[in-house]
């Protein structure tokens, strides 16, 4: 009898197989032999991972401009003040044909709807601000004399949207009218890739502040030595190097004009091994606080209004970095007993590690006679994302239940154009609506807005604490 599991009968069944059967059973072993390919070796790897480069390269590719970089698209009259700048479409035209020296956009038929590129949408958006009603929210709120709100996006758990979440809430912020910086801390660069950023090595990413923070340190500790009579600790080439560096070296600009950039690439991974060799060497360098106080140094704090932090889905020095920074924490996962599970135990772990550098740090300090240090978040979010209400509604309300106000009550709808937008290697505030249509693109955005407002929330309420702070300590 013939066994070769790849001969169909006419059906299209497996010959010799009964229907009945599950597609496990009968495999044969001489045709699975066949089947096989070569045993791969460690080289294997790098020619496995060269053709992923080149679908990697093709598939950013997509909506590049002809230089090479990818652009943004042009919003319709209807999408602006729908979305964007809060008029009706009849007074925003007669403010436009009223003040011809705005811009006038353009239109790619004769009669037909104006485009308007989001530089000139937010030149409109401060012209309304300074002549319009001041009743409505032209300008999101923003306190004065106060630095950025930085947000972590973080989880152990991958497949959860932690990069899609942090680059669309980076998306609806700089649309909202927000000065919008982002930082890569994933070697993965995939938040990278979604704002076109260019990263030849671990250089032009973050690094090089966490290197010039720690050689500070050293230089520091140099001079303490010197005055002991001590020889000093040299600082090889990478740390002299570093020390020449500021962030304006590694900040990018992208093709949102009023969102900028550190990204990532995979390099940047060796910093997870180099961390704990300058820690072992120089116990006292305080890591934790090597990103925040080269970005406050370096002005980046007074340049922009929100940053946004993707970590990497694991809880090493970068991501330590990256959450002890923040001020906000968002922890993106899915409604599924794996995941709640996975958070559950991220939590535990930010717990001991956060405890441990404490215990650590405050030992010392009280042995010194000093002030202790405790870590301290504006708030703690952990967003459903991805969420199916007719197959995940029970498992969330349990979340919900267990979590409280930790768990945030607005849930994250799959969409269309969550698809859409990956496939392109983008967001889904860059997909053009005439994709779709009008009221499809409308639907679909919607639990996007919602989560955006969510969050806008929270980062108002974050700030407007800080600011009732600070005109009290004036009084």
């Amino acid at each position: 009898m013939a066994r070769d599991i790849h001969r169909k009968d006419a059906r299209g069944k497996e010959a010799g197989r009964s229907a009945d059967l599950p597609p496990y059973f009968n495999i044969d072993p001489d045709a699975a032999l066949a089947d096989l390919d070569a045993p791969t070796s460690t080289q294997g790897f790098a020619s496995i991972a060269e053709g992923c480069a080149r679908g990697r390269a093709d598939l950013a590719s997509r909506g590049l401009d002809e230089e090479g970089r990818k652009s943004l698209r042009l919003f319709s009259t209807w999408e602006i003040t729908r979305y964007l700048i809060p008029v009706a479409q009849a007074h925003f035209r007669r403010v436009l044909k009223a003040n011809p020296d705005l811009p006038q956009g353009r239109s790619e038929t004769e009669g037909g709807a104006k485009w308007f590129t989001l530089d000139e949408v937010l030149r409109l958006r401060a012209h309304f601000a300074a002549q319009g009603s001041k009743a409505k929210d032209y300008i999101p709120y923003r306190p004065k004399g106060l630095p950025a709100k930085m947000v972590a996006v973080a989880n152990f758990k991958g497949g959860v949207g932690k990069t899609s979440t942090a680059a669309h809430l980076a998306m609806s912020a700089a649309l909202d009218g927000y000065k919008v910086l982002v930082i890569d801390l994933d070697s993965q660069g995939s938040m990278t890739s979604i704002f076109g950023g260019r990263v030849e090595d671990e250089w032009q990413t973050a690094f090089p502040l966490l290197a010039r923070h720690y050689g500070e340190h050293l230089r520091h500790e140099n001079q303490r030595r010197l005055d002991r009579g001590d020889a000093p600790q040299p600082l090889d080439d990478s740390l002299t190097a570093a020390m020449e560096m500021t962030a304006a070296d590694v900040i990018q600009s992208t093709h949102w004009p009023n969102i900028d950039l550190i990204g990532a690439q995979l390099n940047l991974y060796w910093a997870e091994f180099q961390i704990p060799v300058w820690r072992m060497a120089a116990r006292s360098w305080k890591l934790w606080d090597a990103l925040t106080d080269r970005l406050e140094a370096d002005g980046v704090l007074d340049q922009y209004d929100v940053i946004f932090i993707d970590t990497p889905p694991a809880l090493g020095y970068l991501t330590i970095n990256g959450l002890s920074a923040a001020d906000i924490l968002l922890v993106p996962m899915g409604a599924s007993f794996l995941e709640f599970d996975s958070t559950g135990r991220f939590f535990d772990m930010l717990h001991s590690t956060f405890a441990s550098i404490e215990e650590g740090e405050n030992l010392a300090a009280r042995a010194l006679g000093r002030p202790e240090m405790g870590f301290e978040w504006d708030a703690v979010r952990a967003v459903i994302t991805r969420f199916d209400s007719a197959q995940q509604g029970e498992l969330a309300a349990l979340m919900q239940a267990y979590m409280g106000p930790v768990l945030s009550p607005h849930k994250q709808d799959f969409t269309a154009l969550i698809g859409q937008a990956g496939e392109q290697v983008s967001g889904i505030y860059e997909a053009d609506y005439r994709d779709f249509n009008r009221e499809t693109y409308a639907r679909g955005r919607e639990t996007f807005d919602e989560t955006y407002a969510a969050f806008k929330r929270l980062l108002i309420g974050c700030w407007r604490r800080a600011e009732v702070q600070m005109q009290s300590a004036a009084e």
